[in-house]
């Protein structure tokens, strides 16, 4: 499984990338939305776990742009603060869960394999 990661935070996201692939995924991380299209556009993902919460950019219109890419590829959101509003929000645009930071990467792990079996 090919997982997208979207998140400004760095250590975050290769940590993330790192414990994924010791579990058997293939984790790419980026920074920003754009970075992300980018990767969309010329790159197989199976999910993308996007934070809510990027520098400068709002996560659920970076969603909106990949789902406008690709309109079946599953995102999960990625949060540190959560309200039930942008919670319904993000769901209501596209996203199939969220997870809230920390991250429990057996607990990530389970949504991914759901996610794609929704959509395969």
């Amino acid at each position: 499984m090919k997982v997208l990661i979207v998140d400004d935070e760095v250590d975050l996201s290769a940590t993330l990338v790192e414990r994924l692939e010791i579990r058997g995924f293939d984790a790419v991380a980026v920074e920003t939305g754009a970075q992300a299209l980018d990767q969309i556009r010329n790159n197989i993902f199976n999910v993308v776990v996007l934070d809510i919460k990027l520098k400068g950019e709002d996560g659920v219109d970076v969603m909106k742009q990949i789902k406008q890419v690709k309109k079946n590829l599953p995102v999960i959101l990625l949060t540190g603060h959560m309200s039930k509003e942008a919670n319904e929000e993000g769901l209501k645009a596209g996203a199939i869960d969220y997870v809230i930071k920390p991250i429990d990467i057996e607990d990530l792990i389970v949504k991914l394999r759901e996610a794609v079996a929704l959509y395969s």
